[in-house]
């Protein structure tokens, strides 16, 4: 695999997606986003079919988005996924969406995903399969450089009065 971001995800600005301002409304970035997870999942094996099977699945501990450019419906986007991090039940994604025109960034989502058997309703290990994939993916993408989003926080700093 090549040191760079992997593309999982691509589709088209919906106008149902805009909002009273006339750009996607931020619950559609999400949107997006969770289909690049999903395009994510599906590369390392975690489909339905596994799901089906295992009665495992992920659950979204957290998530952080960003929103750097206006997106119009009609637009053409793509999302790409870069492996932050990852144990023996946690995986830490950092997805960016671009615009196909010209590959502008327009977006960025950081997402903590936690590995949960559906039985029992608690967090556990991801299978040696799926655990290999997504070795293979984080070592190909060590080199790439962490992305300056993440591990942001939302805050104002208070200021004496």
């Amino acid at each position: 695999m090549n040191a760079e971001p992997i593309l999982v995800h691509a589709t088209e600005i919906s106008d149902a997606w805009t909002d009273y301002n006339g750009h996607m409304n931020v619950a559609y970035y999400v949107l997006v986003f969770d289909h690049g997870t999903d395009g994510f999942l599906e590369l390392v094996g975690l489909d339905a079919e596994f799901r089906g099977r295992t009665g495992s699945s992920v659950f979204v501990a957290e998530a952080h988005v960003t929103y750097d450019q206006e997106v119009m419906a009609g637009e053409s986007v793509y999302v790409t996924s870069q492996v932050l991090g990852f144990d023996a039940k946690r995986l830490h994604l950092f997805h960016r969406m671009h615009r196909h025109l010209d590959g502008v960034q327009l977006a960025s989502n950081e997402v903590m995903i936690l590995h949960v058997d559906l039985k029992t309703r608690r967090v556990a290990p991801f299978p040696d399969n799926l655990a290999r994939r997504i070795a293979d993916i984080a070592a190909s993408q060590r080199r790439l450089p962490p992305p300056a989003e993440a591990g942001r926080r939302i805050a104002i700093p208070v200021r004496d009065a």
